[in-house]
């Protein structure tokens, strides 16, 4: 049906009022992409085979990629507990999984990134996966945001993962609108359109706060198992299901960035794209890859922590640039934080730090920082430039599935003292502690002073942990 010259001119006006109204305010948007269990290899900038990833390919060129960017954890819960509050999880008490029967949670005193720039001013909403805690006091409209639509914890922990009864005993997956459960069991055709139905949700929010300023928080709940896409998805790449899934998720990157270019708000907002962790490799081809790097999610490894990471702001961060130098999620709260001259709470350290001086890609020296890795409550790893020292303990490996099923059958192994020099061997094949024992020193006495703030094990507190919800 053709438009009218009436309403040709309604709708012009319109979209001129709101392109005035997104420049009214000074302080930048910001919009944080959070896959499930993407590895570091997963996408076109950093190797990606089997499928294209045009709009991730595209922020690239019009912003940059940080090839040393790291989540806080190797698992869900406590990486997504460290990007909302700039925290070691070890810190707040964040150790582990929550699951549906799960009566903790995220403390509510924490302060998130949303909490942070509530106070700014700021509109904020959280569509996706959760996974801080499913009970009402933990959920995101009680930590900062003011909407929330999305699963609240992982979407495999349902009644149809292939080990429930066996391994897991999970109930029905429910679909949350705020604190209210607008569907209370999710289906297979209702995980088709996740992706979808995230993406539009974001869209709409952009839409709707175009005059204001937002933090939007994307967590998606794919790639992670199991692996579902809209029909527009199914059956388009080389990859199989696990490429499908990543081609939606680019789509869905494309769509918000031509959103923000539509109203004319691109140039005030920082979009951010990155991952809890690596991959889930237990489930082989509906896994990621790693690339270059060793292990995946679950362990101390780089393919446990190191993620992709891309970051966008035209005319703030330099277009087309690589930057090398270690950042982490953590860093996003206080980052956000300096930019919009919001005060973070006294007295409640965060471990973050504010990362704005990378974005003009200059190369700086990176200091004397220390970046802490944890598996469970013990502390497995100490990274200070391109030295990492990891600390005595076994890992397991699991075999590999195939077609959704995950593999059965593990192997635990042990791993000395070890050094590894990241410069040369990012993928932790050779140990050269005997070669720098100043170095081994030196971290050692590093790490000994994170044990006495942080704690190392479950016998041993630390001085700053704070506590977590629901205890």
């Amino acid at each position: 049906m053709k438009t009218s010259p009436v309403l040709a001119l309604v709708a012009a006006f319109a979209l001129c009022f709101a392109t005035l109204s997104a420049t009214s305010h000074s302080k930048p948007n910001f919009i944080v992409i959070f896959c499930d269990d993407m590895g570091y290899a997963d996408i076109g900038p950093f190797g990606a085979e089997g499928y294209q990833t045009p709009n991730l390919d595209r922020m690239t060129r019009e912003g940059m990629v940080f090839t040393d960017f790291h989540a806080r954890y190797a698992v869900c819960s406590p990486s997504r507990a460290a990007l909302l509050t700039g925290c070691y999880p070890k810190r707040i008490s964040v150790n582990g999984n929550f699951g549906p029967t799960s009566e903790t949670g995220l403390h509510p005193d924490e302060w998130t990134i949303a909490d942070v720039l509530k106070q700014a001013g700021y509109a904020t909403a959280c569509f996706g996966k959760w996974h801080l805690g499913h009970l009402p006091e933990f959920l995101p409209t009680n930590q900062g945001f003011d909407e929330f639509y999305g699963v609240p914890y992982s979407h495999d922990m349902w009644e149809l993962h292939p080990e429930n009864g066996t391994r897991y005993n999970f109930p029905i997956l429910p679909l949350y609108e705020g604190t209210t459960v607008t569907k209370k069991q999710l289906t297979p055709d209702d995980q088709k359109l996740h992706t979808q139905k995230l993406t539009h949700r974001t869209v709409q929010f952009i839409k709707e706060n175009s005059g204001n300023p937002f933090f939007i928080y994307l967590p998606h709940p794919m790639p992670h198992v199991p692996l579902y896409t809209s029909e527009p998805f199914t059956g388009v790449t080389d990859r199989g299901e696990y490429g499908d899934v990543v081609a939606e998720i680019d789509w869905s990157v494309g769509e918000i960035l031509d959103a923000l270019d539509e109203i004319g708000i691109r140039d005030n907002t920082l979009v951010v794209f990155t991952s809890d962790n690596g991959p889930w490799l237990r489930y082989g081809d509906h896994a990621g890859s790693v690339g270059p790097l060793r292990e995946g999610k679950g362990t101390s490894f780089e393919g446990g922590y190191r993620v992709p990471g891309i970051m966008t702001w035209p005319g703030t961060i330099t277009n087309g640039t690589v930057n090398d130098h270690f950042a982490s999620t953590i860093d996003l709260l206080p980052t956000f934080a300096r930019l919009v001259g919001a005060a973070l709470p006294e007295g409640r350290p965060v471990d973050g730090e504010d990362i704005q001086f990378l974005f003009d890609g200059t190369s700086r020296e990176e200091g004397e920082r220390v970046f802490l890795h944890f598996s469970g409550q013990r502390l497995s790893a100490i990274r200070q430039r391109k030295w990492k020292l990891v600390f005595p303990g076994n890992y397991r490996v699991w075999n590999q599935g195939s077609g959704g099923q995950p593999g059965h059958g593990s192997e635990n192994r042990k791993i000395p003292l070890s050094l590894f020099d990241l410069d040369s061997d990012v993928g932790e094949t050779t140990n050269v502690v005997e070669q720098h024992p100043d170095v081994v020193r030196r971290l050692e006495r590093l790490a000994d002073q994170a044990r006495e703030e942080l704690g190392d094990g479950p016998n041993t507190p630390g001085t700053n942990v704070r506590p977590l919800g629901g205890r």
